[in-house]
């Protein structure tokens, strides 16, 4: 055995592990274990996304809208129930086909066409972090023109992202919002993070943590609650977004705005209205 099938087995073993943690916890064997182990890894992430966005996105909500109500926003900010539903709506039809990427992106990395590793151990700490900074890197600027592009290109707008941007005022965006995209508009976005294995040395487990943050960090982005964390792309430069279109189009970090020209500062809209 060379060493891509024995790479290709470890990451094979890990998945299996994966697949049994979830799915042998929530359902019956003799539904999950007949099937292929691919559609198994779809089965697992479709379980694990839906759980998220809803566990997330209730506690997110309750927490802002509820306990603290009128303390992140005020009365006429905060979204209808009936426009959350809506957006949960469009996210739970969408969801099935954003967890086909990942699960392409898993079969890629256990065939050994990618630059993945199994564990840290096997480059060190030191380039794991230098690797994870690239990654990250690679990810933000692959995001960044993804999402300015579908902007940019009128028919990739007007029959992908304006299902996005329906979600135009404060009082129409929520943390349910965040996965409320057309289902190829939410994976076009996300094929960065699937490029960057074919390019940066990554982590395979760190690469699945990663995913699934992004569930709940579009959560958050979508709250409408100013951060004030540079340079983090918080809710206030990604409320600017939804209420002018061309503005603050990054993901994490201001980085990518700052340096092509599109950033607008929450903080200088707030002194303008003072």
């Amino acid at each position: 055995m060379d060493e891509d099938d024995h790479l290709g087995l470890l990451f094979v073993k890990e998945t299996t592990l994966y697949n049994q943690m979830v799915l042998g916890s929530l359902l019956p064997d003799k539904l999950w274990t007949p099937l292929p182990h691919f559609l198994q890894g779809w089965l697992r992430t479709y379980i694990a996304a839906t759980l998220l966005y809803f566990i997330s996105g209730f506690l997110w909500c309750f927490y802002i809208y509820r306990i603290k109500r009128n303390v992140y926003l005020p009365e006429d900010a905060i979204p209808s129930n009936k426009a959350m539903c809506l957006q949960i709506h469009v996210a739970v039809k969408a969801m099935p086909w954003y967890c086909a990427l990942p699960t392409i992106s898993e079969y890629m990395v256990e065939s050994g066409w990618t630059r993945c590793f199994s564990s840290v151990s096997d480059i060190g700490l030191l380039s794991y972090t230098c690797y994870l900074i690239l990654y990250l890197i690679f990810v933000e600027f692959g995001i960044y023109w993804m999402h300015r592009e579908l902007h940019d290109i009128k028919p990739l707008y007007k029959y992908l992202h304006a299902t996005h941007h329906i979600y135009n005022k404060q009082n129409t965006l929520s943390p349910f919002a965040g996965l409320a995209f057309h289902p190829l508009d939410g994976i076009l976005q996300a094929v960065p993070h699937v490029i960057a294995l074919f390019v940066v040395p990554t982590h395979f487990t760190t690469h699945i943590v990663l995913l699934f943050l992004e569930a709940i960090w579009t959560a958050n982005i979508h709250d409408c609650i100013h951060g004030k964390l540079w340079p983090v792309m918080g809710a206030g430069y990604h409320t600017i977004h939804h209420t002018t279109y061309r503005r603050n189009y990054g993901h994490y970090t201001v980085w990518m705005d700052w340096m092509f020209g599109t950033l607008r500062d929450p903080l200088e809209d707030l002194s303008k209205d003072i």
